[in-house]
């Protein structure tokens, strides 16, 4: 949630309806490690919101290093994440920047108010992400972020892509994330956050595309039905689903194809898509959807057939 305000040892924050609908107790967890028991002043079903009262008396603190882990994190959105919380959570002890390109992360250094560890690794290799596993296990830190970031796409009709490419979609924008996911979660506490990033490419099927929305689509499902599984820990999950974003994202998927003049169009700033998304990710949302055009995609793609909004594509 927010903190809206402060007063005699109280704390007033709000946050999503559904996070505290039919609770009988409540324990609040803060990206600081803290948590205290909570109550529910008000709520506004209209409005999806719930003000809740925290005593700081009983706050308890923990002990454990704090860090963020951000996959994909030498370029795109997984570094503009890095950054950003870096800037936003004085908190976080060491952000973990993981990639395959070990310059790229290491140009990074002395750039953050945080100490960073940088793992140059292919999160697709199992043997490779035992770097982090030992690492993890060693350290026992509180997670308090994870930000999976790392993803590709490549353009064009499935058959006509190589076989390693259509596979690779699958195995980093799907499998990779489950096991980053998996590896990272023991290590998480009430009030931490798990970011992925899908697309709205998950909305709808899209050919020359197919393969890469498909893999978005997945991301979205997992992330919607992990947040439910999490809940009664107190850890927030938000699937990040933006358009187009100016990034190195279009450099690789466009050796492949080219990319419609109307996604050129709706090309989004990576500084505000992210900005968006550890707002939303803050106070619980399942989505994180930035722009007019893109939310008004995705309602449209709740309401009309994906068959006639595919025929209207083509034409």
């Amino acid at each position: 949630g927010i903190i809206i305000g402060k007063k005699d040892g109280k704390i007033l924050i709000v946050t999503n309806n559904h996070v505290v609908a039919d609770a009988k107790s409540l324990s609040v967890g803060f990206v600081d490690g803290k948590s205290a028991s909570a109550t529910i002043r008000g709520t506004d079903s209209d409005a999806d919101l719930a003000v809740v009262e925290v005593d700081t008396k009983n706050m308890k603190s923990s002990t454990l290093k704090k860090i963020a882990v951000i996959t994909g994190a030498s370029s795109g959105m997984g570094r503009e994440m890095a950054f950003q919380l870096a800037d936003h959570f004085e908190v976080l002890e060491e952000i973990w920047l993981i990639a395959r390109r070990k310059e790229r992360l290491e140009e990074l250094r002395g750039q953050f108010p945080a100490a960073i560890r940088c793992f140059a690794l292919d999160i697709t290799d199992e043997t490779e992400r035992k770097q982090l596993e030992m690492a993890l296990a060693e350290e026992k830190p509180d997670v308090k972020f994870l930000v999976n970031a790392a993803g590709f796409g490549k353009i064009g009709n499935v058959g006509d892509l190589s076989e390693g490419d259509e596979c690779g979609m699958v195995r980093l924008n799907c499998e990779a994330l489950c096991a980053m996911t998996h590896l990272v979660l023991p290590y998480m506490s009430r009030g931490s956050r798990i970011i992925q990033f899908a697309s709205s490419a998950a909305f709808l099927p899209q050919p020359k595309f197919a393969i890469y929305a498909a893999t978005k689509s997945f991301v979205l499902s997992y992330s919607r039905a992990l947040k439910q599984e999490l809940k009664p820990k107190g850890i927030g999950v938000t699937a990040v689903c933006p358009g187009p974003v100016k990034t190195e994202f279009f450099d690789i998927a466009e050796t492949t194809g080219k990319i419609p003049l109307y996604k050129r169009l709706v090309m989004a700033n990576p500084k505000r898509v992210v900005r968006l998304a550890i707002m939303d990710a803050a106070v619980g949302k399942n989505i994180s959807i930035y722009g007019i055009t893109m939310k008004a995609f995705f309602l449209l793609c709740k309401i009309l057939p994906h068959s006639l909004i595919l025929r209207l594509m083509e034409e």
